[in-house]
């Protein structure tokens, strides 16, 4: 059975930063998470890995392939995700892991005051329930047997991850 992320599971992680720091720590000791610097080349291909993803899912949807438009768009956020948390010398081999990294590096918590206004306006709550949302969503469209999707829902988690990698795109021009 797979596990998705729940809202209230995501609200635990908000809402502890102890929590995070946690799970942060137990990712480097397994070594799923890795400190170490990073080129600009490395950032800039995570970015350019989510545009490409962008295009597939715009194909995809052309094409009546919902079930990959899904699994694309969930990939364009991760690989922006990716992109973003490079910046602060972290690597990642785990959607949690990396969204953990997202919370304590981006998240309006934790951060000094220049960073809280500079990306409080960027990446809140709702970007952060997208990225997990799309997750769960590109779980159903990959594992499941059900391959008629909703090209309308697919539409829309397009245009959100289209949003979503324009504003870690943004971020990263700062």
């Amino acid at each position: 059975m797979r596990y998705y992320m729940k809202e209230y599971d995501l609200k635990k992680l908000l809402d502890s930063p102890q929590l995070v720091e946690n799970h942060i720590h137990k990712f480097i000791q397994e070594e799923v998470l890795k400190k170490e610097i990073f080129s600009s080349e490395e950032i800039e291909g995570h970015l350019l890995k989510a545009e490409n993803n962008l295009r597939f899912v715009q194909k995809n949807i052309g094409l009546e392939f919902i079930d990959w438009a899904i699994t694309g768009c969930y990939y364009a956020c991760y690989h922006a995700a990716l992109s973003l948390i490079l910046t602060r010398n972290y690597s990642s081999k785990n959607h949690l892991a990396s969204l953990c990294v997202l919370i304590k590096e981006f998240y309006k918590k934790g951060l000094d005051e220049e960073d809280i206004k500079i990306l409080n306006s960027f990446l809140d709550y709702q970007d952060i329930l997208f990225y997990v949302e799309s997750k769960n969503k590109r779980e159903d469209a990959t594992y499941s047997t059900k391959t008629l999707f909703d090209k309308k829902e697919a539409e829309q988690l397009r245009i959100k991850a289209v949003l979503f990698v324009n504003k870690i795109k943004f971020m990263l021009q700062k």
